[in-house]
């Protein structure tokens, strides 16, 4: 084991396209924030890197959408999207940018090493060019009908009406998106780092070294290395972007996914003076935190690019999340079906760790998950309302009304097994809360501490001091147990709910050292004979009407977007539904038997465009299941699913693979199939009655 003696941690960079929405604070943001001031609370040496990935073609794109500039773009979305961060209490070290020019001679300066290494591959292809415009297309800048669904605005790289991954090759009719004519094919150069060279050596690092990372993270590293992998070209042909420094290499950039991940390089380099302690010394401990959609890039081409050049430290763990939906729908900006942070700020001034609890709480850690609006409210006035604020409140009312607004002295010769009790319950909280942080169970964490001020609601219902008059020293002992107990909750969610933190510091007349993680599991942080302020509310119901607008907002938002005020539902194609087949015992049913699984590892079978083969883990046992999905997922998107699998299926033979059990699927109304699962976190292997 070795004795980290710093911590890097960083947050994907966001394109600076756009502002950021919910899905990204659930994805990265939030749980790298959690984890960083639960560093800085127990003093250790952490800083905290992000910024803006200002180049590659959805900056382009977008600045073609909008008639401006590029650098017009990136400058309004930096702003816009860092000070959204700051007010959700994202505690950046740094927020940079790629378009600053340290980052210019800091990627420039990595590409160069590799080329004068002789790593790079240098070769020529053809690809599509826009002889109108006299430049090269980006994948994202060519259109055409989708081979899949017949969507006739399908990209060069995905169709966003079926999810299908494409290549502008298999688009039908292509066309360029910058003139509308169709692309011709033409030669050019590209440098490309051999990916395949360093595949034994990431097959080591992450499936032998790393078998702890999570089972999305692991799963979908595997499927890419056990498929093998392909050199991959570090350069694009554009006007936007870091110049590739080459002297041969005019109108060339680097490939936005080269130049992206050094950006917490050049990021750190411009905060300190002391940035290769952080990246060249084996004692720091590097954390990236992420979106399922940048695994592949943050655990195979970054560690790649970083073992080639040499001299910098490896990521230790990659705690990557699972998507965010919002309303039983993916998030689509091109749909404008998002709920954006800086909107949301607006609309609740001062409810910012309202979100961060609800998303935290539902975070996406181990598969793709649902924010509601509904379910926004009720966690906020059922949970942080109901139990974490009124607990607060009524110790601090009480305190007020009983014991002259000073903290109670307490007194140990009558001290009782339910005094006990609830100091244990804080010693135990805290040890509970070290333990998810530490090991990226931040949703069990955050529960923790909603737990905990359950178990003073209970203890203060219990004692009844408000019923002891003439017992004073009891009154003392309850309220002096319950004032502690607020100062532990301050401590332990100040990781989560920063500002609620703060407010309960502000009430006790304390500074925010005593937030310090040391301090928490005592008895002894509030003085006895000490004078509190009286009670603020920490948190404030959410009415209905705000919900309603809310979800009114959004839809109308999206069908704005759309240009239709018909839902994406009811613009789906008709769905033929089968006749039922004929009626069966319960007998007959009773017969299946129905579990709940995790897919773990998933890979194409060989010479099958239909055919998925995929581990799924039952707790008491893996089974291999071969299920014909490949034309809806690819491998990468389903480790992790939790799935409803017929588990007493007789075996099956299929292109030579055994397989044991079947996957439950059905259609969805855009015509995809969609996995039959638990609604909830079922334990592998229960039984689905």
């Amino acid at each position: 084991m070795i004795d980290y003696k710093r911590h890097l941690v960083t947050a994907a960079l966001p394109y600076a396209n756009g502002p950021v929405h919910i899905g990204h604070l659930a994805g990265n943001f939030l749980p790298a924030d959690i984890y960083t001031r639960y560093l800085r609370a127990r003093k250790e040496d952490v800083k905290f890197i992000c910024g803006t990935d200002e180049h590659g073609v959805p900056i382009t794109i977008r600045a073609m959408k909008e008639g401006v500039t590029p650098q017009e773009i990136v400058d309004k979305y930096y702003n816009i999207i860092n000070d959204s961060l700051k007010t959700m209490g994202i505690s950046f070290d740094i927020f940079s940018r790629t378009s600053r020019e340290i980052h210019k001679e800091t990627s420039q300066a990595f590409f160069k090493n590799l080329y004068d290494q002789g790593i790079f591959e240098e070769r020529e292809s053809e690809q599509f060019y826009d002889d109108e415009k006299k430049m090269f297309l980006a994948d994202r800048y060519i259109t055409g009908t989708c081979p899949k669904c017949e969507n006739e605005s399908a990209y060069g790289d995905q169709c966003e009406k079926c999810g299908s991954t494409l290549s502008p090759e298999e688009l039908i009719n292509p066309k360029s998106a910058l003139s509308n004519s169709v692309p011709i094919k033409k030669t050019t150069k590209h440098w490309f780092l051999p990916l395949q060279n360093y595949e034994p050596w990431l097959k080591q690092w992450i499936l032998e070294d790393h078998k702890e990372w999570k089972n999305n993270v692991y799963g979908q590293c595997k499927s890419w290395l056990d498929s093998g992998l392909n050199p991959r070209a570090m350069t694009r042909d554009s006007n936007w972007g870091v110049p590739v420094p080459l002297p041969d290499a005019e109108g060339k950039v680097l490939y936005v996914w080269f130049d992206a991940p050094i950006g917490y390089i050049s990021a750190t380099k411009e905060l300190t003076p002391q940035w290769s302690d952080y990246w060249c010394k084996e004692d720091t401990k590097l954390v990236h935190f992420l979106g399922k959609d940048n695994i592949v890039f943050h655990c195979i081409i970054f560690p790649a690019m970083l073992k080639a050049h040499g001299g910098f430290v490896l990521p230790d763990n990659v705690p990557a999340n699972e998507f965010l939906n919002i309303e039983g729908d993916k998030v689509s900006t091109s749909r404008n079906w998002a709920v954006w942070v800086d909107e949301y700020v607006k609309d609740f001034p001062d409810m910012q760790d309202s979100l961060r609890y609800v998303l935290c709480a539902n975070a996406p850690e181990n598969k793709d998950n649902d924010f509601t609006w509904k379910d926004f409210q009720e966690r906020n006035n059922s949970e942080l309302v109901a139990i974490f604020g009124n607990y607060v409140n009524r110790a601090f009312v009480l305190m007020h009304k009983l014991c002259g607004g000073k903290v109670p002295a307490f007194h140990i010769e009558l001290k009782d097994a339910a005094d006990d009790a609830l100091f244990e319950k804080i010693v135990q909280t805290k040890k509970t809360i070290e333990h998810c942080i530490e090991n990226y169970k931040f949703r069990e964490g955050l529960f923790a501490v909603i737990d905990l001020a359950r178990e003073g609601n209970k203890y203060l219902q219990d004692k009844e001091p408000w019923k002891k008059a003439g017992q004073q020293e009891l009154i003392d002992n309850s309220l002096h147990m319950c004032l502690q107990l607020c100062a532990n909750l301050a401590i332990y969610c100040n990781p989560f709910l920063p500002f609620t933190a703060l407010k309960l510091c502000n009430m006790m007349k304390v500074v925010d050292r005593m937030l310090d993680w040391e301090n928490g599991g005592s008895l002894k942080l509030l003085k006895v004979g000490y004078a509190l302020r009286a009670p603020e509310l920490l948190f404030r119901k959410v009415e209905d009407s705000e919900i309603e607008a809310q979800v009114e907002k959004l839809k109308a938002g999206s069908a704005k977007a759309i240009g239709s005020v018909h839902s994406p539902a009811e613009e789906s194609p008709e769905i033929k539904i089968p006749a039922i087949k004929p009626l069966i015992t319960f007998d007959d049913f009773d017969k299946i038997d129905l579990r709940a699984g995790k897919i773990i590892a998933a890979e194409k079978v060989e010479k099958a465009d239909k055919l998925l083969k995929l581990t799924v883990d039952l707790g008491f046992e893996q089974r291999t299941v071969v299920s014909g999905i490949a034309l809806y997922f690819k491998p990468e998107d389903v480790i992790g699913k939790q799935v409803t699998l017929v588990a007493n299926l007789a075996p099956r033979k299929m292109r030579g693979i055994e397989s044991n059990g079947m996957i439950l699927m059905a259609e969805n109304a855009d015509g995809n199939m969609v996995f039959v699962n638990p609604d909830s976190d079922a334990l592998n292997g229960c039984v689905i009655k």
